[in-house]
């Protein structure tokens, strides 16, 4: 009996991870009957990544209650796995642009409902939260959250009060003595698969700001609240982040991820294959596939295919790449552990036409590869 491990990151815009696990694993059924199938879908912390993991572990959804983007109740949920250890929370459930609809203002949406939903994790015992960042409409530097968990901000009269965007300016002291001891004793970690630093011509307002509603105003007042967090938590925590790598994702969440929570910051995928249990997983495996949109540059910087590839080398493991489309010169791609690359579009079309029949391509791709593996 054959042993599958598919672990492949989405297709963006034409298939999820998941779909993609179900049409690997009805081709396999076509030619290994019997063989043992294990689908780990993949999601880069932004909206899914929940799901993704419970597909992946299996564990059990905890809904709640919690304040959205502009403190207005709403409903969420996140995943708890591993025999109730750990949590995974996805900030997009309390702070996603999809919640902000037509009303986009990073100077007034907050991450408060991502604290509450970190607090809630941690009071159900869990010893590791993992909190994927992506898909945010927010650019308040993770203070909301922080605040629902009991960090104190305060302004020049004294006053604590919950930053967002428009008001990180006004902080003129930070205190974590009332952060909530339930999430001092949690380890947590943050996925997160950009490198901006936290503000500058590549940081969290300028790069990330025009999608969520900030023109080009918005984006330097923005720009400035985030540089003077920057100042205020280097001064009162001792922590200069500024330039660390990450901390502008999510509108500078990440930073706050660090400052406030004491999270490490990693690759998404690094995240998921520690959480799976990756290695044990692949032990007995007799083919590793995997596979993204399109395998380029981008790929090689530990994103999905590189990540899943380094860890089967360790093994010997052979790992079967497939994708919409390869860049040439990926020699660096096999040096990393990657066996073969073989990619979906069978005629030369643009992607406005093979977009459509992704699914399709991807099953005779997979029907091919299987009948030569049989």
């Amino acid at each position: 009996m054959k042993k599958f491990v598919l672990i492949p990151d989405s297709f963006k815009g034409t298939m999820s991870s998941t779909e993609i696990c179900e049409t690997l694993e009805s081709v396999i059924r076509k030619h290994f009957s019997d063989a043992e199938i294990v689908s780990i879908p993949v999601a880069d912390g932004g909206e899914g990544s929940v799901d993704c993991f419970l597909t992946a572990l299996s564990g059990e959804k905890v809904e709640m209650s919690v304040k959205g983007p502009f403190l207005d109740d709403t409903s969420a949920y996140y995943g708890l796995i591993d025999e109730g250890k750990t949590a995974v929370i996805e900030m997009a459930a309390a702070a996603g642009l999809p919640l902000v609809e037509d009303r986009k203002n990073p100077k007034k949406t907050t991450t408060y409902g991502v604290g509450e939903l970190i607090l809630n994790a941690a009071n159900q015992g869990v010893e590791k939260i993992v909190v994927g960042l992506g898909g945010s409409s927010t650019n308040d530097g993770g203070c909301g959250a922080a605040a629902a968990a009991g960090v104190k901000f305060y302004n020049a009269a004294g006053e604590s009060f919950v930053p967002a965007g428009a008001t990180l300016k006004d902080i003129e002291r930070i205190s974590l003595e009332g952060l909530e001891k339930t999430i001092k004793n949690v380890k947590i970690v943050t996925m997160c698969d950009i490198d901006n630093p936290m503000y500058g011509a590549h940081g969290a307002a300028h790069v990330f700001g025009p999608q969520k509603g900030a023109d080009s105003e918005m984006v330097l007042e923005l720009d400035a609240g985030v540089k003077h967090l920057a100042e205020v938590i280097k001064r009162d925590l001792g922590m200069d982040l500024a330039e660390m790598p990450g901390t502008g994702a999510a509108g500078a969440m990440g930073a706050g991820m660090v400052a406030f929570f004491n999270s490490e910051l990693q690759m998404g995928i690094e995240t998921v294959l520690d959480t799976v249990d990756f290695e044990n997983i692949i032990s007995d495996a007799d083919y590793i596939f995997t596979g993204e949109g399109k395998i380029d540059s981008q790929s090689l910087r530990g994103k999905v295919v590189i990540g899943v590839a380094k860890r089967a080398k360790k093994q010997n493991k052979p790992v079967i790449v497939i994708a919409g489309g390869a860049d040439e010169n990926l020699e660096e791609a096999y040096e990393n552990g990657v066996t073969s690359i073989f990619t979906i579009n069978r005629l030369p079309e643009p992607l406005e036409i093979s977009r459509h029949k992704s699914k399709e391509n991807l099953e005779a791709t997979a029907d091919n590869i299987l009948r030569l593996l049989r």
